[in-house]
C-alpha cells in the first residue's frame, strides 16, 4: 500500500519553484481536445486567447497553494470557440509548464463563459495552483 504524505512546506517549496517558472510568461486558452501531457505540441488546437503573466506570475506558496498575481488582459481574441483546456508556459512562448482544463465550473480554470468570441476581451480573475499533501 502506498502512503505518500508531503509537508506543507515541502509543497511550497515546489510551488514556489514552480510559480517562478512563469514569471513573464503566457496562459494560452484553447477549443478541443487537452493534449495528454504538456510535452505535446498543441499546433493542432485552436487558440482562443493568449494573456500575459505578471514579471512575477504568481504568490508566494502558502498551505500548499499559489496564487496568480495579475493576468493582462487579452484584448483580442483570436478565435471564437468554446474554451476546453489551457496551457501555461514560460515567458520563451514555447515551454510549457502544465496543462489544464477549462470550464464554467469544476475545471481547473474557471471562466464566466467558456464561449469566447473572436476580437472579444478576455478577462481572467485568477489562477490557483496546488498540490495534494
Amino acid at each position: 500500500m502506498k502512503n505518500l504524505k508531503t509537508s506543507i512546506a515541502a509543497r511550497n517549496a515546489q510551488l514556489n519553484a514552480l510559480g517562478a517558472l512563469a514569471d513573464s510568461g503566457y496562459l494560452r486558452i484553447y477549443a478541443g481536445s487537452q493534449p495528454a501531457n504538456p510535452e505535446t505540441p498543441a499546433s493542432k488546437d485552436l487558440l482562443l486567447a493568449e494573456l500575459r503573466m505578471a514579471a512575477t506570475a504568481f504568490t508566494a506558496a502558502r498551505d500548499g497553494e499559489i496564487k496568480s498575481n495579475r493576468i493582462a488582459d487579452e484584448a483580442d481574441a483570436k478565435q471564437t470557440g468554446k474554451a476546453t483546456w489551457y496551457r501555461l508556459c514560460k515567458s520563451d512562448g514555447r515551454s510549457a509548464i502544465w496543462d489544464g482544463s477549462v470550464g464554467t465550473a469544476d475545471a481547473d480554470l474557471v471562466l464566466d463563459d467558456a464561449t469566447i468570441k473572436i476580437h472579444a476581451r478576455v478577462s481572467i480573475t485568477s489562477l490557483t495552483y496546488s498540490l495534494p499533501e
